[in-house]
């Protein structure tokens, strides 16, 4: 009698099914700014939270400072499966998924909220799913914030101060057609190069959020700052199908909840940075000043109809409008 029950123990045993340890699993996540910017507390809320969900069974291995290339360089490593998840600003995406650079638009949103409600809603939605056709798994919305002028040679008032002066931009031809239409000369120029191509003089200038030019330390080599607030700078989570295919659901809803606080501690460090951060260059030295912002819509228009017609009007005046 014993043996026939070792004999069925084992049949069931055999036949029965069991389930399979859960994966141990070391994630890379990238990103081009320094480890205590932003973009920092944004990586460790991801970190902290994927790490705790699950139970430490997935470690999150961070990479910052452009330690994995630029933005260009991550974003094809995100579509080749050689990076994990990234963090980037949606400008240089945009070479990548084009409808991304409809947020590159000069004056398209009115103030934060505006831009929040945007990518937050419908629109930002159908532009993230909208990454899968690219090669690319979106996850969300983070924040630059809006993007302002830096330079060392003048305060810029109206478009008319920009004219001949080189200003960096992102590798995105809706910024260079924009500065190139206000009569700068824009020069595309990588951003782990850009703090050195500002100290060698390769440029007169620069456009960034406040937060980005706090913490890249540009008033160490520019002097003037001024509040264009031209461009709403979104940012993108992404992963790359690769490492996304080989999640269980259990584990994708691990990462969605750590993305979510990502860009909830990335909104949060921009809100600091915007309200402490100009008091902080002027400290620094830098010379702040406002702008005839007006003088800059106007002087956009013949760049305005272009955009229209590559983006739709109608779509502009619904986001415009929101």
């Amino acid at each position: 009698m014993g043996v026939v029950r070792i004999v069925l123990a084992a049949a069931l045993a055999a036949i029965l099914p069991f389930a399979a340890p859960a994966q141990e699993l070391t994630v890379k996540w990238t990103f081009v700014n320094p480890a205590d910017s932003h973009f920092g507390k944004a990586a460790q809320a991801f970190k902290e939270s994927v790490e705790a969900d699950s139970g430490g069974r997935i470690k999150v291995d961070l990479f910052p400072a452009g330690a994995l290339g630029g933005e260009r360089e991550i974003t094809e490593g995100i579509q080749f499966g050689s990076i994990d998840f990234a963090h980037t600003s949606t400008s240089v995406v945009g070479n990548f998924v084009p409808d991304l650079m409809l947020f590159d638009i000069p004056f398209l949103f009115r103030d934060k909220d505006h831009a929040r409600r945007v990518v937050d809603g419908p629109v930002g939605q159908e532009l993230l799913a909208g990454l899968g056709e690219h090669g690319i798994v979106g996850l969300g919305f983070g924040e630059n914030g809006f993007r302002h002028v830096t330079n060392s040679k003048k305060a810029v008032n109206t478009p008319a101060d920009l004219s001949g002066m080189s200003i960096r931009t992102m590798e995105n031809d809706i910024h260079i057609e924009a500065f190139k239409t206000l009569g700068a000369r824009p020069t595309p120029i990588a951003w782990p190069e850009l703090f050195a191509a500002l100290q060698q003089g390769v440029v007169d200038g620069e456009e960034n959020p406040i937060a980005n030019i706090v913490t890249a330390k540009f008033f160490e080599v520019q002097e003037y700052l001024s509040l264009t607030g031209h461009v709403y700078a979104p940012t993108v989570i992404m992963a790359s199908p690769a490492i996304w295919k080989k999640l269980s659901e259990d584990d994708k809803a691990i990462m969605r909840k750590a993305v979510a606080k990502a860009v909830a501690a990335q909104r949060q460090a921009v809100d600091d940075y915007e309200r402490d951060g100009i008091a902080q260059l002027e400290k620094q030295g830098m010379k702040v000043n406002p702008v005839d912002k007006q003088a800059f819509i106007d002087a956009l228009a013949p760049a305005y109809e272009g955009f229209a017609k590559r983006f739709g009007k109608d779509r502009l005046e619904a986001i415009r409008k929101m």
